[in-house]
């Protein structure tokens, strides 16, 4: 410390103290906190005004809750920086509007009866007032992430939100044409997940960061960090679906086996087969009638044989570990990110 004081003049060595008193002293938001004012704010926006029949569906899927992870997560990245994280409110729900809107179409692209616990939308209302307020979520969404952005900031908030959201199309058209296709690779799954789920992840601490004014390296690795646990994230839904508890996953194991649904569990086994097994596999696969407790049961054994589990569980260390290292790359002193980590440790530490 001595050595490093050595030649300070007294302005310097004050910028120094102050610094590092404002690194020690800077409010560090917890999940939970960031949740209540993300709720809070969704809560006060104004859908009182006609037609009701369009914007009561958008109040109506944005209040059924969730854990509003990626506002959550681009707060998360912005307070790194700064902790005036309710700057940024307007920005982190334009991305949860945006999500959900996402999430209102592909209920009604995939005929889904129910969203958390709730009718979806086109049960709810109808099939055209899905679209049409699924439409007006999306214009809002942008209008959201424009509000009171800097200036000198808002042309590169709004290439990296469409980016992600164009990306986000590119990976829900490769999903329909995996569920049409006989063999899909384990390398085309990866990078369709990515597209369809890591990217909004990776974009809402890119742009926590960008907001906050981070630099473009840190910015960079906050979004490739972001990715890497996308992908672990959903890897571990592939796992969970198969090898979770359903008390503590919150919904009925085997789903994905029932539906033939082409996740990283399937298409590695297939991979993986021996002849006898993959003769196995395709006849569940093909069956139009079959119990469902047998099927499920049949397809698990066969990953057990193949040691699937094991080999999700690597990929998803790898990915998760991977992430960890880019974001020690982000130029912050490491007691910031305490609380980042903590939070994404959470989410992938669910019960097996």
């Amino acid at each position: 410390v001595i050595n490093l004081l050595k030649g300070c003049s007294w302005g310097s060595l004050f910028y120094i103290i102050t610094q590092n008193n404002s690194v020690n002293t800077m409010k560090q938001f917890s999940h939970k906190e960031l949740q209540e004012q993300i709720q809070s704010y969704i809560k006060a926006l104004p859908y009182s005004h006609e037609p009701k029949g369009l914007y009561d569906p958008v109040e109506y899927v944005l209040g059924l809750g969730g854990k509003r992870l990626r506002p959550v997560l681009m707060m998360m990245a912005y307070n790194l920086y700064r902790e005036d994280v309710e700057k940024i409110l307007s920005q982190a729900v334009g991305m949860e509007t945006y999500h959900n809107f996402t999430l209102l179409h592909d209920d009604l692209m995939d005929h889904a009866d129910m969203r958390r616990g709730k009718p979806t939308v086109h049960r709810k209302w109808d099939e055209n007032t899905a679209i049409l307020s699924g439409d007006a979520m999306l214009i809002l969404s942008s209008q959201f992430m424009a509000q009171g952005c800097p200036t000198d900031k808002l042309p590169e908030v709004l290439r990296i939100f469409g980016q992600a959201a164009l990306e986000i199309c590119d990976g829900q058209q490769w999903d329909m044409e995996f569920e049409h296709r006989k063999e899909v690779s384990v390398n085309e799954y990866m990078e369709m997940i990515r597209l369809k789920t890591s990217v909004l992840l990776g974009a809402s601490l890119q742009l926590g960061a960008v907001l906050a004014g981070a630099s473009a390296s840190d910015a960079q690795a906050l979004y490739d960090f972001g990715i890497r646990i996308g992908l672990a994230f959903q890897l571990q839904d592939d796992l969970l679906d198969v090898y979770g508890d359903p008390a503590v996953f919150g919904k009925n194991i085997g789903g994905d086996i029932l539906s033939n649904k082409k996740t990283f569990m399937l298409i590695s086994a297939l991979e993986k087969a021996n002849e006898a097994q993959h003769a196995e596999l395709q006849k569940w696969i093909t069956a139009e009638v079959f119990d469902p407790a047998g099927k499920i049961a049949a397809v698990t054994r066969i990953y057990n044989e193949l040691d699937i589990r094991a080999l999700c569980r690597n990929q998803i260390d790898r990915l998760y570990n991977e992430g960890l290292s880019l974001l020690s790359q982000v130029g912050v002193e490491p007691s910031r990110k305490e609380i980042l980590i903590a939070f994404v440790h959470s989410l992938m530490n669910r019960n097996l």
